[in-house]
């Protein structure tokens, strides 16, 4: 599995950003990994996770290989099933990364290059309301393998 170095790229994060507390994925170690992870609005979990709104998440990340396409794999652990999050998961972030200079980039992401991946994702209504731990990890098309990957839990209302 491709290991990840993340690094703080605090050049590209607004002024009032906040790092949101989040936790290793089952074994894994991600230096820094809170540091690097920001989902507003949330500083500390659980996350509340309001139906009909968009969530914002911000990820700083630095791969130790080349990848030519980078997507996520988002899901809410809910009574110990794992249920993707529909209109998140599995989609490509090619097109919502950016340099650390803060510049446009895109897939391919080089080895040692620092990256920031900033997007947003609807909490549809639909959502049954409860609480969940949301496991996200960025992925490498290709080969299937996460080379980053947080969980936090949330509470959706």
């Amino acid at each position: 599995m491709v290991a990840l170095r993340v690094v703080v790229c605090f050049a590209v994060l607004a002024a009032s950003a906040v790092a949101t507390n989040v936790r290793q994925c089952p074994g894994k170690s991600i230096e820094n990994l809170s540091d690097n992870v920001q989902l507003s609005p949330c500083q500390k979990p659980p996350c509340k996770l309001k139906k009909g709104t968009d969530q914002s998440i911000t990820i700083n990340f630095t791969p130790e290989t080349d990848i030519k396409d980078v997507v996520n794999k988002v899901s809410a652990d809910v009574a110990g099933i794992n249920l993707p999050f529909v209109g998140v998961d599995g989609n490509s972030i090619c097109d919502k990364i950016f340099t650390e200079s803060g510049e446009k980039a895109s897939c391919p992401v080089k080895a040692g290059t620092k990256y920031t991946y900033k997007d947003s994702f609807p909490v549809y209504a639909f959502y049954p309301s409860l609480k969940v731990k949301v496991h996200w990890a960025l992925s490498n098309a290709d080969t299937k393998s996460d080379f980053m990957c947080f969980e936090v839990p949330a509470q959706i209302a």
